[in-house]
């Protein structure tokens, strides 16, 4: 999967344009995703929203494709990529009251919908009740929002970075990652265990959300900084997390964090 957004709309956290020594030049989003779609041009698609932000997806069954099960769904100007699975599908879909037909990128459109506009429960809170190995990427086209999460058992990667102009690329492909940009952070369980991404909150960890995310310089094998690793710091605690009633939706919980 490959998800480019635009700054103005993903707010990258600052790590991500660390400086690099390096001469190389990174890739505007328009190469990226032309690269990314010649990999498999007949089992790839992409869906652009202008100059906010591009999704594009491999179909499961392409030749030479990851391993981990690919969704790819819409509902209501919200989008989902969505890799790997959850254990515990069925029991969610019971909980939010879906058909039993739901499967996890729609289940993560409905829930992140509720809590959107009416949800009792903090995100953090919700995400931690998925069981599995998973990622995903959500984006709102109406209200311009970014979300994303990685499941904390470490089956399902993420990599992302910054293009020429600034947008955030994220996907599964490494690849695809490192020949776009010089800077690169890996979004994956080694660096930050069960965590999680909002344009509007930044990143935090859905498993320790009263803890501080830290980066940690990454330095390449000439002793360039080229990135950041992000860790959740647990002797940085957050003093206290502001208690938010049902009314409050994702938007006012990341104001908090």
């Amino acid at each position: 999967m490959l998800a480019i957004f635009h700054e103005a709309f993903a707010h990258p956290p600052e790590e991500l344009n660390s400086p690099d020594a390096s001469s190389k030049k990174p890739k505007l989003p328009e190469e990226t995703l032309k690269e990314f779609l010649s990999v498999h041009p007949a089992d790839t698609f992409s869906l652009s929203f202008g100059h906010a932000a591009v999704l594009a997806y491999v179909r499961p069954d392409s030749r030479g494709s990851p391993h981990h099960p690919r969704l790819f769904c819409g509902l209501d100007d919200i989008y989902c990529l969505f890799l790997g699975s959850l254990n515990n599908l069925c029991a969610q879909i019971k909980q939010y009251g879906l058909s039993k037909g739901t499967d996890e990128a729609m289940f993560v459109i409905e829930a992140y919908r509720k809590l959107r506009d009416r949800g009792p429960y903090p995100a953090d809170q919700v995400i931690k009740d998925l069981d599995g190995s998973f990622a995903f990427v959500v984006y709102d086209s109406k209200a311009g929002t970014v979300f994303a999460a990685l499941g904390s058992d470490g089956g399902v990667k993420l990599y992302w970075g910054i293009a020429a102009d600034g947008s955030v690329v994220i996907s599964d492909n490494l690849e695809i990652i490192k020949a776009g940009m010089f800077k690169l952070v890996i979004m994956c369980i080694v660096m930050m265990a069960g965590c999680m991404f909002h344009s509007e909150g930044g990143l935090m960890s859905f498993e320790h959300p009263m803890n501080k995310m830290r980066a940690m310089p990454r330095i390449d094998s000439e002793g360039a900084m080229c990135g950041a690793n992000f860790k959740v710091d647990v002797y940085a605690r957050v003093n206290s997390i502001p208690r938010v009633g049902s009314a409050a939706n994702w938007t006012e919980w990341d104001s908090h964090c």
